[in-house]
Protein backbone atom coordinates (compact mmCIF):
# COMPACT_ATOMS: atom_id res chain seq x y z
CA UNK A 1 0.00 0.00 0.00
CA UNK A 2 1.41 4.00 -0.68
CA UNK A 3 -1.78 6.07 0.48
CA UNK A 4 -0.14 9.94 1.60
CA UNK A 5 -2.15 11.94 3.92
CA UNK A 6 -1.53 15.10 4.33
CA UNK A 7 -3.28 17.64 6.75
CA UNK A 8 -2.39 21.17 7.73
CA UNK A 9 0.84 21.34 5.89
CA UNK A 10 2.38 24.76 6.12
CA UNK A 11 5.75 26.07 5.04
CA UNK A 12 7.40 29.47 5.83
CA UNK A 13 10.47 30.93 4.26
CA UNK A 14 12.36 33.91 6.06
CA UNK A 15 8.75 34.92 8.06
CA UNK A 16 6.70 34.50 4.44
CA UNK A 17 4.14 31.89 4.51
CA UNK A 18 4.62 29.50 0.67
CA UNK A 19 2.39 26.64 1.97
CA UNK A 20 -0.88 27.50 3.60
CA UNK A 21 -2.33 25.00 5.46
CA UNK A 22 -3.01 22.11 2.67
CA UNK A 23 -5.09 19.15 3.40
CA UNK A 24 -4.97 16.44 0.86
CA UNK A 25 -5.52 12.59 0.29
CA UNK A 26 -3.23 10.68 -2.11
CA UNK A 27 -4.58 6.95 -2.61
CA UNK A 28 -2.80 3.91 -3.56
CA UNK A 29 -1.73 3.35 -7.21
CA UNK A 30 -2.90 6.83 -7.90
CA UNK A 31 -1.39 8.98 -10.78
CA UNK A 32 -1.67 12.02 -8.88
CA UNK A 33 -0.25 15.77 -10.73
CA UNK A 34 0.08 18.93 -9.08
CA UNK A 35 -0.23 22.10 -11.56
CA UNK A 36 -0.50 25.99 -11.08
CA UNK A 37 1.30 28.46 -12.33
CA UNK A 38 5.04 29.77 -11.64
CA UNK A 39 5.65 30.15 -7.76
CA UNK A 40 2.05 28.84 -6.53
CA UNK A 41 4.14 26.45 -4.19
CA UNK A 42 3.71 22.85 -6.02
CA UNK A 43 7.19 22.36 -6.36
CA UNK A 44 7.65 23.31 -2.44
CA UNK A 45 5.15 20.58 -1.77
CA UNK A 46 6.39 18.05 -3.29
CA UNK A 47 9.97 18.71 -1.59
CA UNK A 48 7.91 18.60 1.47
CA UNK A 49 6.81 15.28 0.65
CA UNK A 50 10.33 13.92 -0.47
CA UNK A 51 12.11 15.75 3.02
CA UNK A 52 14.14 18.06 0.40
CA UNK A 53 12.57 20.89 2.89
CA UNK A 54 11.36 21.31 6.85
CA UNK A 55 8.04 21.19 7.30
CA UNK A 56 6.80 24.40 9.68
CA UNK A 57 3.68 22.79 11.01
CA UNK A 58 1.36 20.01 9.95
CA UNK A 59 1.96 16.71 9.26
CA UNK A 60 2.64 14.27 6.74
CA UNK A 61 1.82 10.26 7.07
CA UNK A 62 2.59 7.33 4.37
CA UNK A 63 0.06 4.72 5.16
CA UNK A 64 0.21 4.70 9.11
CA UNK A 65 4.29 6.01 9.37
CA UNK A 66 4.26 9.72 10.27
CA UNK A 67 7.05 10.74 7.95
CA UNK A 68 6.85 14.86 8.61
CA UNK A 69 10.39 14.88 10.34
CA UNK A 70 11.87 11.45 8.74
CA UNK A 71 15.06 11.19 6.92
CA UNK A 72 14.76 11.38 3.23
CA UNK A 73 16.74 8.48 2.72
CA UNK A 74 14.19 6.53 4.93
CA UNK A 75 10.79 7.47 3.65
CA UNK A 76 10.49 4.73 0.88
CA UNK A 77 10.08 7.63 -1.81
CA UNK A 78 12.57 8.23 -4.61
CA UNK A 79 12.20 11.18 -6.85
CA UNK A 80 13.27 12.20 -10.60
CA UNK A 81 14.27 15.74 -11.23
CA UNK A 82 14.00 18.00 -14.09
CA UNK A 83 17.60 18.19 -14.55
CA UNK A 84 18.21 13.82 -14.49
CA UNK A 85 21.25 14.57 -12.08
CA UNK A 86 23.27 11.88 -13.62
CA UNK A 87 26.76 10.68 -12.60
CA UNK A 88 28.45 11.91 -15.55
CA UNK A 89 31.65 9.58 -15.64
CA UNK A 90 29.32 6.90 -14.91
CA UNK A 91 27.28 4.26 -17.15
CA UNK A 92 23.54 3.76 -17.53
CA UNK A 93 23.85 0.62 -15.75
CA UNK A 94 26.01 1.91 -12.89
CA UNK A 95 23.91 5.13 -12.23
CA UNK A 96 20.95 3.04 -12.29
CA UNK A 97 22.56 0.53 -9.48
CA UNK A 98 24.63 2.95 -7.85
CA UNK A 99 21.81 3.53 -4.88
CA UNK A 100 21.61 -0.23 -4.18
CA UNK A 101 25.40 -0.25 -4.15
CA UNK A 102 25.22 2.21 -1.40
CA UNK A 103 22.71 -0.08 0.15
CA UNK A 104 24.60 -2.74 0.49
CA UNK A 105 22.27 -5.41 -2.23
CA UNK A 106 23.42 -8.22 -3.55
CA UNK A 107 24.89 -8.00 -6.83
CA UNK A 108 22.29 -10.41 -8.33
CA UNK A 109 19.78 -8.93 -7.00
CA UNK A 110 20.90 -5.54 -8.19
CA UNK A 111 21.63 -7.17 -11.50
CA UNK A 112 17.74 -8.10 -11.96
CA UNK A 113 16.82 -5.30 -10.38
CA UNK A 114 18.60 -3.08 -13.25
CA UNK A 115 17.37 -5.76 -16.19
CA UNK A 116 14.51 -5.58 -14.99
CA UNK A 117 14.03 -1.44 -14.87
CA UNK A 118 16.30 -1.61 -18.56
CA UNK A 119 13.17 -3.68 -19.69
CA UNK A 120 10.56 -1.22 -19.05
CA UNK A 121 12.21 1.42 -19.96
CA UNK A 122 13.86 -0.07 -23.17
CA UNK A 123 17.48 0.80 -22.17
CA UNK A 124 19.07 -2.70 -22.21
CA UNK A 125 20.81 -1.58 -25.49
CA UNK A 126 22.52 1.61 -23.64
CA UNK A 127 23.41 -0.12 -20.65
CA UNK A 128 27.28 0.33 -21.14
CA UNK A 129 26.76 4.29 -22.67
CA UNK A 130 27.53 7.13 -20.69
CA UNK A 131 24.98 10.32 -20.23
CA UNK A 132 26.65 12.44 -22.90
CA UNK A 133 26.30 9.44 -25.30
CA UNK A 134 22.57 9.75 -24.73
CA UNK A 135 19.62 12.00 -26.12
CA UNK A 136 17.54 14.33 -23.62
CA UNK A 137 14.91 11.69 -23.68
CA UNK A 138 17.13 8.68 -22.94
CA UNK A 139 18.79 10.21 -19.93
CA UNK A 140 15.04 11.03 -18.72
CA UNK A 141 14.25 7.26 -19.19
CA UNK A 142 17.66 6.70 -16.68
CA UNK A 143 16.46 8.80 -14.17
CA UNK A 144 13.37 7.09 -13.89
CA UNK A 145 14.99 3.67 -14.10
CA UNK A 146 17.17 5.00 -11.10
CA UNK A 147 13.79 5.26 -9.56
CA UNK A 148 12.44 2.26 -10.13
CA UNK A 149 15.38 -0.24 -9.22
CA UNK A 150 14.52 1.28 -5.49
CA UNK A 151 11.21 -0.20 -5.62
CA UNK A 152 9.77 2.54 -3.28
CA UNK A 153 6.14 3.33 -2.68
CA UNK A 154 5.64 6.67 -4.53
CA UNK A 155 7.67 7.96 -7.15
CA UNK A 156 8.17 11.63 -6.75
CA UNK A 157 8.74 13.74 -10.53
CA UNK A 158 9.66 17.37 -10.51
CA UNK A 159 9.20 18.98 -13.98
CA UNK A 160 10.90 15.77 -15.71
CA UNK A 161 9.72 16.65 -19.15
CA UNK A 162 10.40 20.75 -18.83
CA UNK A 163 13.64 20.13 -20.81
CA UNK A 164 12.54 18.29 -23.83
CA UNK A 165 11.94 19.04 -27.33
CA UNK A 166 7.89 19.13 -27.93
CA UNK A 167 8.08 15.87 -30.07
CA UNK A 168 10.16 14.20 -27.20
CA UNK A 169 7.80 15.72 -24.13
CA UNK A 170 4.93 13.96 -26.07
CA UNK A 171 6.81 10.49 -26.57
CA UNK A 172 7.90 10.38 -22.95
CA UNK A 173 4.32 11.78 -21.73
CA UNK A 174 3.35 8.31 -23.14
CA UNK A 175 6.13 6.54 -21.98
CA UNK A 176 5.27 7.62 -18.20
CA UNK A 177 1.66 6.65 -18.77
CA UNK A 178 2.71 3.09 -19.81
CA UNK A 179 5.00 3.23 -16.96
CA UNK A 180 2.39 3.96 -14.58
CA UNK A 181 -0.21 1.23 -15.59
CA UNK A 182 2.41 -1.33 -15.65
CA UNK A 183 4.18 -1.09 -12.22
CA UNK A 184 0.74 -0.19 -10.54
CA UNK A 185 2.60 2.33 -8.42
CA UNK A 186 1.64 5.47 -6.44
CA UNK A 187 3.14 8.59 -8.60
CA UNK A 188 2.92 12.38 -7.86
CA UNK A 189 4.33 14.37 -10.82
CA UNK A 190 4.73 18.59 -10.45
CA UNK A 191 4.20 20.29 -13.62
CA UNK A 192 3.01 23.63 -15.11
CA UNK A 193 2.07 22.57 -18.41
CA UNK A 194 -2.05 21.88 -17.85
CA UNK A 195 -1.49 19.43 -20.92
CA UNK A 196 0.66 17.33 -19.06
CA UNK A 197 -1.96 17.67 -16.04
CA UNK A 198 -4.99 16.84 -18.55
CA UNK A 199 -3.00 14.15 -19.70
CA UNK A 200 -1.30 12.24 -17.57
CA UNK A 201 -3.29 12.97 -14.49
CA UNK A 202 -5.90 10.52 -12.13
CA UNK A 203 -6.28 13.25 -10.15
CA UNK A 204 -5.45 16.53 -10.55
CA UNK A 205 -4.56 19.10 -7.87
CA UNK A 206 -4.65 22.73 -8.83
CA UNK A 207 -2.54 24.88 -6.74
CA UNK A 208 -2.62 28.97 -6.59
CA UNK A 209 -0.57 31.27 -3.74
CA UNK A 210 -0.09 28.19 -1.57
CA UNK A 211 -3.48 26.87 -1.31
CA UNK A 212 -5.14 23.96 -3.21
CA UNK A 213 -8.09 25.98 -5.54
CA UNK A 214 -9.44 22.04 -6.74
CA UNK A 215 -8.90 18.48 -6.51
CA UNK A 216 -10.75 16.24 -9.01
CA UNK A 217 -10.11 14.17 -11.83
CA UNK A 218 -9.24 16.23 -14.98
CA UNK A 219 -12.52 16.13 -17.01
CA UNK A 220 -14.27 17.36 -13.30
CA UNK A 221 -12.07 20.45 -13.11
CA UNK A 222 -12.41 20.86 -17.07
CA UNK A 223 -16.23 20.89 -17.04
CA UNK A 224 -16.98 21.70 -13.47
CA UNK A 225 -14.26 24.30 -12.22
CA UNK A 226 -15.13 25.61 -8.88
CA UNK A 227 -14.12 28.76 -9.73
CA UNK A 228 -12.91 31.30 -12.68
CA UNK A 229 -8.59 30.58 -11.79
CA UNK A 230 -9.38 26.72 -12.29
CA UNK A 231 -11.70 27.51 -15.25
CA UNK A 232 -8.88 30.39 -17.11
CA UNK A 233 -6.10 27.87 -16.03
CA UNK A 234 -7.26 24.07 -17.25
CA UNK A 235 -7.93 24.25 -21.46
CA UNK A 236 -5.97 25.32 -24.57
CA UNK A 237 -6.89 28.19 -25.71
CA UNK A 238 -7.94 28.73 -22.51
CA UNK A 239 -11.75 30.07 -21.77
CA UNK A 240 -13.35 33.24 -22.63
CA UNK A 241 -14.53 35.63 -20.08
CA UNK A 242 -17.29 37.98 -20.67
CA UNK A 243 -18.34 40.92 -18.09
CA UNK A 244 -22.03 40.60 -17.18
CA UNK A 245 -25.08 42.04 -15.05
CA UNK A 246 -27.82 39.99 -13.48
CA UNK A 247 -31.46 40.93 -14.62
CA UNK A 248 -33.35 38.34 -13.23
CA UNK A 249 -32.28 35.03 -11.46
CA UNK A 250 -34.37 31.52 -10.30
CA UNK A 251 -33.48 28.60 -9.01
CA UNK A 252 -33.10 27.40 -12.30
CA UNK A 253 -32.13 30.03 -14.83
CA UNK A 254 -30.01 33.00 -14.51
CA UNK A 255 -30.90 36.02 -17.31
CA UNK A 256 -27.69 38.32 -18.30
CA UNK A 257 -27.03 40.89 -20.02
CA UNK A 258 -23.34 40.59 -21.59
CA UNK A 259 -21.44 44.32 -21.47
CA UNK A 260 -20.79 43.21 -25.29
CA UNK A 261 -24.53 43.36 -25.92
CA UNK A 262 -26.41 40.54 -26.09
CA UNK A 263 -28.93 38.88 -23.23
CA UNK A 264 -28.58 34.99 -22.35
CA UNK A 265 -30.89 32.82 -20.05
CA UNK A 266 -28.58 30.21 -18.48
CA UNK A 267 -29.76 26.72 -17.06
CA UNK A 268 -28.17 28.04 -13.90
CA UNK A 269 -28.99 28.21 -9.83
CA UNK A 270 -29.44 32.08 -9.54
CA UNK A 271 -30.65 31.88 -6.13
CA UNK A 272 -27.39 34.11 -4.30
CA UNK A 273 -27.54 36.72 -7.26
CA UNK A 274 -29.43 40.23 -7.22
CA UNK A 275 -30.62 41.85 -10.54
CA UNK A 276 -27.71 44.43 -11.23
CA UNK A 277 -25.12 42.31 -10.14
CA UNK A 278 -21.64 42.05 -12.14
CA UNK A 279 -21.20 38.26 -12.48
CA UNK A 280 -18.78 36.85 -15.32
CA UNK A 281 -19.93 34.54 -17.81
CA UNK A 282 -17.85 31.48 -18.86
CA UNK A 283 -17.56 29.61 -22.13
CA UNK A 284 -14.32 27.47 -23.72
CA UNK A 285 -13.49 28.14 -27.48
CA UNK A 286 -15.51 24.72 -28.61
CA UNK A 287 -18.58 25.52 -27.33
CA UNK A 288 -18.71 28.71 -29.62
CA UNK A 289 -19.31 29.00 -33.24
CA UNK A 290 -18.40 31.96 -35.82
CA UNK A 291 -21.69 32.73 -37.85
CA UNK A 292 -22.70 35.39 -40.41
CA UNK A 293 -23.47 38.35 -39.31
CA UNK A 294 -26.89 39.47 -38.36
CA UNK A 295 -27.72 35.98 -37.19
CA UNK A 296 -27.28 36.47 -33.60
CA UNK A 297 -26.79 39.77 -31.47
CA UNK A 298 -23.67 38.82 -30.42
CA UNK A 299 -21.91 40.92 -33.23
CA UNK A 300 -17.49 40.16 -33.64
CA UNK A 301 -14.73 41.49 -35.41
CA UNK A 302 -12.74 38.92 -36.62
CA UNK A 303 -9.10 39.04 -35.60
CA UNK A 304 -6.13 36.50 -37.05
CA UNK A 305 -6.97 32.79 -37.64
CA UNK A 306 -4.72 30.32 -36.77
CA UNK A 307 -4.88 27.04 -39.36
CA UNK A 308 -3.38 23.72 -37.77
CA UNK A 309 -4.69 21.57 -40.05
CA UNK A 310 -7.27 19.81 -38.67
CA UNK A 311 -8.64 22.57 -36.54
CA UNK A 312 -8.36 26.85 -37.03
CA UNK A 313 -8.50 29.09 -34.01
CA UNK A 314 -10.27 32.11 -34.78
CA UNK A 315 -9.60 35.03 -32.49
CA UNK A 316 -12.40 37.72 -32.75
CA UNK A 317 -13.08 41.01 -31.48
CA UNK A 318 -16.29 42.19 -29.48
CA UNK A 319 -17.68 45.27 -29.35
CA UNK A 320 -16.49 45.88 -25.62
CA UNK A 321 -12.44 44.96 -26.88
CA UNK A 322 -12.73 41.67 -25.52
CA UNK A 323 -10.76 39.00 -27.11
CA UNK A 324 -12.62 35.26 -27.50
CA UNK A 325 -10.96 32.36 -29.17
CA UNK A 326 -13.08 30.11 -31.06
CA UNK A 327 -12.54 26.92 -32.03
CA UNK A 328 -13.38 25.95 -35.83
CA UNK A 329 -12.88 23.49 -38.41
CA UNK A 330 -9.54 22.92 -40.15
CA UNK A 331 -11.50 24.67 -43.54
CA UNK A 332 -12.24 27.85 -42.10
CA UNK A 333 -11.86 30.71 -44.01
CA UNK A 334 -12.43 34.23 -42.69
CA UNK A 335 -11.08 37.69 -43.47
CA UNK A 336 -9.54 39.76 -41.20
CA UNK A 337 -11.65 42.96 -39.98
CA UNK A 338 -14.94 41.01 -41.47
CA UNK A 339 -17.84 41.70 -39.44
CA UNK A 340 -19.47 38.40 -37.72
CA UNK A 341 -21.92 37.07 -35.60
CA UNK A 342 -20.97 34.47 -32.80
CA UNK A 343 -22.93 32.12 -31.31
CA UNK A 344 -22.78 30.49 -28.04
CA UNK A 345 -23.62 27.21 -26.88
CA UNK A 346 -25.94 28.10 -23.92
CA UNK A 347 -25.57 24.71 -21.69
CA UNK A 348 -21.88 24.46 -21.80
CA UNK A 349 -21.99 28.20 -20.33
CA UNK A 350 -20.19 28.48 -16.70
CA UNK A 351 -21.10 31.92 -14.36
CA UNK A 352 -18.87 33.31 -12.06
CA UNK A 353 -20.20 35.77 -9.13
CA UNK A 354 -18.19 39.19 -8.31
CA UNK A 355 -15.64 36.94 -5.96
CA UNK A 356 -14.96 34.60 -8.94
CA UNK A 357 -16.56 31.66 -7.77
CA UNK A 358 -18.41 29.43 -9.78
CA UNK A 359 -22.82 29.26 -9.19
CA UNK A 360 -23.52 26.68 -6.78
CA UNK A 361 -24.65 24.38 -9.69
CA UNK A 362 -21.17 24.18 -11.15
CA UNK A 363 -19.72 23.45 -7.40
CA UNK A 364 -22.50 20.46 -6.33
CA UNK A 365 -21.54 18.99 -10.18
CA UNK A 366 -17.94 19.43 -9.90
CA UNK A 367 -18.70 16.97 -6.38
CA UNK A 368 -20.40 14.09 -8.15
CA UNK A 369 -17.82 14.37 -11.07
Amino acid sequence: MANLTIRKLKKVFEGIEIIKGIDLDINDHEFVVFVGPSGCGKSTLLRLIAGLEEVSSGHIHLDDKDITDMAPARRDLAMVFQTYALYPHMTVRKNMSFALDLAGVKKAEIETKVADAARILELGHLLERKPKALSGGQRQRVAIGRAIVRHPKIFLFDEPLSNLDAALRVQMRLELARLHQELKATMIYVTHDQVEAMTLADKVVVLNGGRVEQVGSPLALYHYPVNQFVAGFLGTPKMAFLKARVQAATDSSVKVVLEAGPEYVLPMDGRSLKQGEAVTVGIRPEHMQVVRAGETDFAVTLDVSEHLGSETYCYVRARTGETLTVRAQGDFIGTYGQAQSLQLALEHCHLFNAEGMALPKNRAAAKVA
